[in-house]
C-alpha cells in the first residue's frame, strides 16, 4: 500500500503554487519557514490585514508512513537510515499536502461553502503571537482530545 505523496517530487513547485493560490485570493505577504530542528513547515500570509500562521509536521507524515512501511531486512541500509528517509520525504510531502489543503479551503470560500472564518480562523494570530486555535487550547476553551 502506498502512502499519500510519498512520490511527492518537489516541495519547491508546491510552493510556488500555494503563492500563486493566496496571491489570487488576495494575500498581500506570503512565507514559508522552515524549521529543521523540529521538522516543520510554517506558512504564513496576510489577508485584508489578518495574519495567518499553518505549522505542518514532517514528523507527522513520516510516522504515517513508517506505520504503512515499516523497515525490515529488504531495505537498503539500517533501520535509522530507513526512518531518515521517511523524514526527508515528509519535509517534501508537506509542502504538497500544503498546497492541497490551500487550494481546497480556498475554493471552498470562493464558491461560498464556507466563509473566510470559517476556514482560517483557527490559523489567525492573536495579538500576543499564537493562534487562535493555540490560545483556546491554552485557556480550555477546547474539549479534552481535540488539541494534536
Amino acid at each position: 500500500m502506498t502512502t499519500p505523496y510519498e512520490n511527492a517530487t518537489s516541495g519547491v513547485a508546491a510552493r510556488d503554487e500555494i503563492t500563486k493560490l493566496l496571491r489570487r485570493f488576495g494575500c498581500a505577504e506570503i512565507g514559508f519557514l522552515d524549521n529543521y530542528e523540529e521538522h516543520e513547515v510554517l506558512l504564513v500570509f496576510k489577508h485584508r490585514g489578518r495574519q495567518m500562521q499553518l505549522r505542518a509536521s514532517a514528523k507527522g507524515w513520516a510516522a504515517l508512513y513508517l506505520k504503512e512501511h515499516p523497515y525490515n531486512y529488504r531495505h537498503k541500509g539500517g533501520e535509522q537510515q530507513h526512518r531518515e528517509k521517511a523524514l526527508a520525504q515528509g519535509h517534501v510531502a508537506i509542502n504538497s499536502i500544503l498546497r492541497d489543503w490551500v487550494k481546497g479551503q480556498i475554493m471552498a470560500v470562493e464558491c461560498g461553502m464556507l466563509s473566510f472564518n470559517d476556514v482560517f480562523l483557527p490559523f489567525m494570530l492573536t495579538h500576543d503571537g499564537r493562534t487562535i486555535s493555540e490560545r483556546a487550547d491554552q485557556l480550555g476553551l477546547l474539549p479534552a482530545g481535540a488539541a494534536p
